[in-house]
């Protein structure tokens, strides 16, 4: 399911293929609706009514390109869509619109560079996107203003039990709260798939006024600083140490008694876990803690490394142990 969802693209704004795909798997084993934003707000019966509204959320869109302009050569300028450093783009292979057109991020060959542009990357106004046309009616042919561009990425598997793709963040939140809808539990639950939190967490403010929840969880992919060098704080958080359990970040300080409870719940049933040694990046508990009466929010994360570029890479293990702790919080959260 990991690989399905990491190779349909479906940037801010353009989750439509992501979406199709949940509500495809989904939609014999709960209810939902989608919201005028695109957001899926799925309600799940369990065995028990709760005294409380859970949430649980995940964003569907993904890092990626729209196209803002065609040169007269047939070269395409675009703009990026979410956080993208442009070190990562350069020479990439993408496909851009609905009819996936071939093409590459066009730099300038290092041996035409002056001595000033050796040492810094160029802006995202000084690169193109080359798809083989020679001028700008061949280009305008297949491709319109306005179309979206997306990381081309194969979905692959690394060493011992890494994985690399595009999109990690955040399907791998979509694939555990579509595991969980697919299961039997204890109690209901709602859970929230998100559009455009890569743009200003602007569908999970829409979706969690809409339901309202006592407490939520949100699911993400955070950044891992594990590289050779790095050490100490700045590692942040390990491949290979579990799932990640946020304090806070740029836009949440999470709920104290909802972190300790997922520490506690991780050590008691000897599962490994970590916390974020940097306060750094947001996600979408950042709106749902503040939407309409306000929410108790924690963040339960995969670490990974190069974040929002077509070659992310994170541990299968990280994934299994943070599915075992999301079932074990879930025992406790409604109490």
């Amino acid at each position: 399911m990991l690989k399905d969802l990491c190779l349909l693209n479906g940037t801010s704004g353009d989750e439509t293929c992501v979406r199709d795909y949940i509500i495809n798997e989904i939609k014999d084993y709960c209810t939902y609706k989608v919201d005028n934003l695109g957001s899926v707000i799925a309600y799940k019966k369990g065995k028990k009514k709760p005294n409380k509204t859970v949430s649980i959320n995940a964003h569907m869109d993904e890092v990626g390109f729209i196209i803002t302009g065609i040169t007269s050569d047939g070269y395409l300028r675009f703009a990026s869509v979410g956080g993208i450093d442009t070190k990562v783009c350069l020479d990439r292979a993408v496909t851009v619109g609905e009819n996936r057109i071939n093409g590459v991020i066009a730099d300038k060959a290092y041996h035409l560079l002056e001595d000033s542009e050796k040492d810094k990357a160029p802006s995202f106004d000084k690169l193109l996107i080359d798809i083989g046309a020679k001028s700008e009616k061949e280009a305008q042919s297949v491709v319109s203003l306005g179309d979206f561009a997306y990381f081309e990425s194969d979905y692959t598997e690394l060493g011992n039990g890494y994985i690399k793709a595009k999109a990690l963040d955040d399907r791998i939140g979509c694939m555990l709260m579509i595991e969980l809808i697919k299961s039997e539990l204890e109690y209901d639950t709602v859970f929230c798939f998100n559009v455009q939190e890569e743009v200003g967490l602007r569908g999970s403010k829409c979706t969690s006024f809409a339901v309202g929840a006592d407490v939520s969880i949100v699911l993400e992919a955070t950044t891992a600083g594990d590289l050779d060098g790095v050490e100490g704080a700045d590692r942040v958080c390990v491949l290979g140490n579990g799932g990640v359990v946020s304090f806070m970040d740029n836009r949440t300080i999470y709920d104290r008694e909802l972190y300790k409870l997922a520490m506690n719940t991780a050590k008691e049933n000897n599962i490994p876990v970590q916390t974020k040694t940097a306060v750094a990046g947001g996600n979408d508990a950042g709106s749902v803690q503040t939407s309409g009466k306000g929410a108790k929010v924690m963040a339960l994360s995969l670490p990974c490394r190069y974040i929002h570029s077509p070659s992310s890479v994170v541990k299968k293990s990280d994934i299994d142990n943070t599915r075992k702790l999301l079932k074990e919080i879930l025992k406790k959260i409604y109490d």
